[in-house]
């Protein structure tokens, strides 16, 4: 089969050939219809978190069962399914227990601690691959397992409540779809800020009320002064800057979201998050539930991708672009083209 992977200098991408093992206990294989391109491809492609030459990337995949392995009662041949960051947890810990799942210690993730789903065929944990529901374009479905589910997590973790105020900083592949869970989910007031009008613009036709440049506007003084300052912030862009001006965006007893994997470091004012109550919160993708909840509302029309398809040999050019912030929407790989 044909696979997009970490290249042998750990320095960027490889369209290659690879072969799939066996099957193992609680195993099923699944035949990748798409798999979308996330900025996270790019930090593992980088070897930002490590050096994991030859792992096939992608953790937005979405394919239908082909074959299932010993063991297997949750899944049947001709499901169509998820691949997504959240790839396995080890079921028993505290976190895994509690909700929290992500956050456990022997999480297993595609597309960096195991082969993704940026490849014809992928092996998943047949318990953790969420069941798309029907009605759900698959390649929009794409988006919705890592920008969507990630985006409408981090917004429950705000706590957002109908009517309130919140600033997305970051409009693209995940903003866009914050835009949407804000406002047509949650029902919310939505300020989207970044420093890319053709985002801007998107944001706005998807729902935004408010739609910023930061290179001419200064965000957190016009929100304060509009609108009295945001109730909650999400922060999806991967600039230091940008989660800096969302905590000057909020007013009182406000939530910072992080979202975005910056490598800098947050200048954090001790004063103003003491005196003024502010919560700053690290929300990391989405659960297995949130997952199901997230991919529902796509099916109900409630949240729509935008996204383009494009074949496999064009990886090359999609990590160029991703890397230069180029990317409307999302690019998402048509793995049988």
């Amino acid at each position: 089969m044909r696979a997009v992977v970490v290249n042998k200098e750990g320095t960027g991408i490889e369209v290659t050939e690879k072969t799939v093992r066996p099957l193992e206990y609680g195993e099923a294989l699944v035949d990748v219809e798409f798999c979308g391109v996330c900025h996270t491809d790019l930090h593992v492609a980088k070897s930002d978190f490590g050096n994991v030459a030859g792992r096939v990337l992608g953790h937005e995949g979405i394919g239908v069962v082909k074959e299932l392995g010993p063991g297997v009662k949750s899944l049947k041949i001709g499901d169509r399914v998820s691949i997504a960051w959240f790839f396995e947890g080890c079921g028993s810990c505290e976190y895994c227990n509690t909700g929290r799942e992500t956050l456990c210690r022997k999480v297993k993730n595609a597309g960096y601690s195991v082969d993704g789903g940026m490849a014809q065929e992928c092996i998943v944990t047949a318990d953790y691959a969420v069941k798309v529901p029907e009605g759900l374009d698959p390649a929009q479905a794409s988006s919705i397992t890592c920008a969507g589910v990630t985006t409408y997590a981090a917004i429950k973790a705000a706590n957002l409540k109908p009517g309130q105020w919140i600033a997305l900083y970051g409009a693209g592949g995940l903003g866009n779809l914050a835009v949407q869970y804000a406002k047509k989910v949650f029902g919310a007031h939505v300020i989207a800020i970044d420093i890319n009008d053709d985002k801007l613009d998107l944001a706005k036709k998807v729902g935004a009320d408010v739609v910023l440049n930061a290179k001419n506007v200064d965000a957190p003084k016009w929100i304060q002064e509009n609108v009295g300052g945001a109730h909650s912030a999400v922060v999806t862009a991967v600039s230091k800057v940008a989660f800096n001006n969302a905590i000057d965006s909020v007013r009182a007893a406000g939530k910072v979201v992080a979202v975005g994997l910056p490598s800098e470091t947050m200048d954090v004012s001790i004063v103003k998050c003491v005196l003024d109550g502010i919560e700053i919160i690290g929300s990391l993708v989405g659960t297995r539930k949130d997952l199901e909840e997230a991919f529902q509302f796509g099916a109900e029309g409630l949240v729509v991708p935008v996204v383009e398809t494009r074949p496999i040999d064009d990886a090359y050019e999609i990590f160029d672009r991703m890397e230069k912030g180029t990317i409307t929407g999302r690019l998402v790989i048509d793995m049988k083209k």
